[in-house]
């Protein structure tokens, strides 16, 4: 894969840059588990990785923060383990483990020599399907989930504004719902929710297994037969089915005010394709969009706005090509005071319409052309990092030719590409304006709330 990486930017390999790259192959098991292995024979270590096709954006309804909690309760004791054992055995074996929840995945993985591989397949397998779910435990675990919570949004004005932005942009989709849960919601989580959200989605063939490091295929294949390959497949696995967004036909204003805000800022969203299967066009012509409009430094709006201008502390663009649906397209402008929200809102505009008016640069294109091209190749000089870049990829319906194609694609874009896409972006009315600003601020009675 590095190969064809550098040859879209015509580098001259050296002998570590080629061993930093490996080899990439996937296989199925038996029962339907999708295996990834990436070489990587500079260090005696391996990532290891199971990736789970469900997320918060999969939860029945009146359960948010489901997804989440049985991340937290797959630490808790197996069949064959106690409560804590599984990290205090990694920990003992010289590694490190941890788990993560998003809207469209769920993941666990560990970092250990690579002698210990075996051991970590084995005890992953075991919860996979061997969960104990003790009433005790669950309770005390949910009351864990409530205070993170507490500490990770209800504490931040910053957390509690996105989460507003987010509910608003999604009419109907479950991407409105916060990863974590409503708190209202998460206080109802039961045993029995948590059981049968297990028994639902935590089987192989709803599973990615990812090995990246100090392994060869047919080691990593021989290890998953051993310790993976027994567990049934699910013959009752749901399809992801969710409730797809209406036709966003007018905009949407919300203000948050918060005496913890420090800097007032506007923040403007708006829905935006993302990496289809076998055509990732659009999502590559966003993202070079996001760069050119706020992606840094040298860009418009921070050229604009911050250097030239100075009526901006901070202005950006932020754009998620990767999700399973539709996801979005944020404008960001943090005023200097003296400069109201309203006022910071119509420089956002004024600056797309800059944009669009005077187009792009083409000396300025090729440099992000060249960052972009860049920064895929040096990704792959970290193997855990390429673990889980394939890993959000697959879980959110790409194959492994589109992972891998990615870069190719993103090689192909031109600034004409980069126009169309944002006149097509930007010529849908259908946006959410948020204001997160200080109840004492003057402009808090005055702000106009439509238009």
């Amino acid at each position: 894969m590095l190969r064809r990486l550098t040859l879209a930017l015509g580098l001259i390999l050296t002998p570590m840059a080629a061993l930093a790259a490996g080899e990439v192959e996937e296989f199925f098991l038996d029962n339907g588990m999708q295996v990834v292995v990436i070489e990587d024979h500079r260090a005696p270590a391996v990532t290891h990785m199971v990736w789970y096709r469900v997320g918060a954006a999969d939860e029945p309804p009146g359960q948010s923060g489901i997804a989440h909690f049985v991340e937290h309760l797959m630490f808790k004791a197996t069949d064959t383990m106690t409560s804590g054992e599984f990290s205090q055995v990694v920990e003992a074996n010289g590694g490190s483990d941890n788990a993560f929840t998003a809207q469209d995945y769920t993941g666990y993985f560990q970092r250990v020599a690579a002698d210990r591989l075996g051991l970590m397949m084995q005890m992953e397998a075991d919860r996979m399907r061997n969960l104990r779910f003790d009433p005790v435990e669950v309770a005390t675990e949910r009351s864990v989930i409530l205070e993170e919570r507490a500490q990770r949004t209800d504490s931040s004005a910053g957390a509690l504004f996105n989460e507003q932005m987010r509910a608003a942009l999604f009419l109907n989709h479950p991407y409105a719902i916060p990863i974590i849960g409503w708190r209202h919601e998460m206080e109802g989580l039961t045993i029995e929710h948590a059981q049968a959200f297990y028994d639902t989605w935590y089987h192989p063939n709803n599973a990615i297994l990812i090995v990246a490091g100090d392994v060869t295929p047919d080691e990593v294949r021989a290890l998953a037969l051993e310790h993976y390959g027994p567990i049934p497949a699910s013959d009752t696995l749901p399809e992801r089915a969710r409730p797809q967004e209406p036709p966003h036909i007018a905009d949407r204003r919300l203000i948050y005010e918060d005496a913890r805000v420090a800097n007032p800022y506007v923040s403007i969203q708006m829905l935006a394709p993302v990496r289809e299967p076998g055509d990732q066009a659009e999502a590559a012509a966003l993202v070079y969009l996001a760069e050119i409009l706020g992606g840094g430094q040298t860009s418009l709006m921070s050229r604009r706005l911050q250097n030239e201008e100075q009526r901006s502390l901070y202005a950006a663009t932020f754009y998620d090509s990767t999700s399973f649906d539709p996801s979005s397209f944020s404008l960001v402008n943090v005023p200097v005071p003296g400069v109201s929200l309203q006022e910071a809102e119509a420089d956002l505009w004024r600056m797309v319409d800059i944009f669009l008016e005077e187009g792009i640069d083409t000396d300025q294109f090729a440099r992000i052309q060249f960052r972009i091209e860049a920064g895929e190749i040096y990704a792959e000089d970290d193997t855990a990092g390429l673990a889980r870049a394939y890993g959000m990829e697959l879980t959110t319906g790409l194959s492994l030719a589109d992972s891998d194609s990615w870069t190719d694609v993103l090689a192909t874009v031109t600034p004409e590409d980069v126009m169309a896409a944002a006149q097509r972006l930007f010529d849908d009315p259908s946006t959410v304006t948020g204001y997160l600003m200080r109840p004492s601020d003057p402009q808090a009675n005055t702000v106009e709330v439509s238009q």
